[in-house]
Parts: C-alpha cells; sequence; structure tokens
C-alpha cells in the first residue's frame, strides 16, 4: 500500500493538465464537506494527496478551482435537466410533464448528491464571480421550464401570460426538493426521508391548479 508521503512525492512528475481531473474529484469532495467558506487550496491538496504548489500548478486560486468545478458539474446538471424535460411536450398533460420529469430529475440528484451541494451551495459566501455562475445555471433551468410549459399548453397563445411566474415557482420547488434530498439528516432540518417519486408527485399536484387557471 503506498503511503502518503509516498503519494506525495509522485505527484508532481504527472504534468497541470492530467493532474486537474484529480484535483477536482479531491475538491468536490471537500466543498460537499466544507462548503465554500471552510475550503482552502490547502485541504485540497490534502484530500487529493498532493502538496499545495501541485495544487497552485493547476489552479491559481481557489475561486479558479471552484468555477472549474461548478463548470464540470454544471454539465452534470445540463445533462440531467434536458434528459428530464419531455421529449414531446405535446403528449400527455402538463402536471404528467412535471411529475415524471421532477421524478427523473430528482432521482439523478440523488445519485450525485456531492454535485448538487456544489451547485447549490457555491453561492453562499463565495465570491461574486462565483455567485454569477450559479445564477446563471439556475436561470437555465428557469428558461429551460419556461419553454417546456409553453409547448405543453398548445392554447396558451400569449407567451407572457402566467408561464414565467409557473416557471419560476416550479425552479424553485425544484431546487427545494432537491436540497432536501442532499441534505445530510444528521445536521440538516430541510433534510427528508420521501423518495424522488413523492416528492414529485406532490409538486405536480400543487402546480396542477397553476396550470388549468393559465
Amino acid at each position: 500500500m503506498v503511503g502518503d508521503a509516498e503519494k506525495r512525492r509522485r505527484a508532481p512528475h504527472l504534468g497541470p493538465e492530467r493532474r486537474r481531473p484529480l484535483i477536482l474529484d479531491a475538491a468536490l469532495g471537500v466543498f460537499a464537506a466544507k462548503g465554500y467558506s471552510g475550503t482552502t487550496m490547502q485541504s485540497v491538496a490534502d484530500a487529493a494527496g498532493v502538496t499545495k504548489p501541485v495544487v497552485y500548478d493547476c489552479f491559481a486560486n481557489r475561486d479558479e478551482l471552484l468555477l472549474a468545478l461548478l463548470a464540470r458539474e454544471e454539465q452534470h446538471l445540463v445533462i440531467t435537466i434536458v434528459g428530464a424535460l419531455p421529449p414531446d411536450p405535446g403528449v400527455g398533460t402538463p402536471e404528467e410533464h412535471v411529475r415524471d420529469g421532477l421524478t427523473a430529475f430528482l432521482t439523478a440528484v440523488q445519485k450525485n448528491p456531492q454535485s448538487w451541494r456544489i451547485v447549490f451551495g457555491a453561492q453562499y459566501g463565495a465570491a461574486p464571480v462565483v455567485a454569477e455562475r450559479v445564477r446563471a445555471a439556475r436561470a437555465f433551468l428557469v428558461e429551460s421550464l419556461r419553454l417546456t410549459l409553453m409547448k405543453s399548453l398548445p392554447d396558451v397563445t400569449d407567451p407572457d401570460a402566467n408561464l414565467p411566474v409557473l416557471a419560476e415557482l416550479l425552479a424553485s420547488m425544484t431546487e427545494t426538493c432537491a436540497r432536501m434530498l442532499v441534505s445530510d439528516a444528521t445536521d440538516a432540518t430541510d433534510a427528508t426521508d420521501r423518495t424522488p417519486a413523492e416528492l414529485a408527485r406532490t409538486v405536480s399536484q400543487v402546480v396542477a391548479g397553476g396550470f388549468r387557471n393559465v
């Protein structure tokens, strides 16, 4: 078994390009456990089993490291969101779309809790450039939901109707459900033991009245 000291001696022999994915993997666990304010370049180095200069060879500072990590995890977010959207919004009801799409989305969240803790938690206490990246990801979610709702409601001719409001409410409920799933039940008051399907069913029932009144 290779000891920590041996791993640290070997690490500098890998170039920054080969080392970056490994550093990001280590940073994911550190950020997920400690949040932005509790993460340092040294703690990431310790988690990766390398020296701090190795981390600095890959990323100039903590914000650059977190932005790179967010970019990678947001790719997962986009793939999950797109995969959860109904392939044919004209088939089925908006309530069914919300239930089925949200079930798929929340199931993916539950399977990758660390990634989602990064996305949801990076904006708190982080530098403005980092918080802005998180807001941009959320804006993508809201717009995707709005476009899906428009296609799900063929009788709605006014694109401004109530769809932006419904999309924003749906995005907020989606975030809340996802946060409940990834919260640590031992130290979070908003953790839940409900399944993704149960949460999705509740949300779809809540917004059903809004769909009918558009």
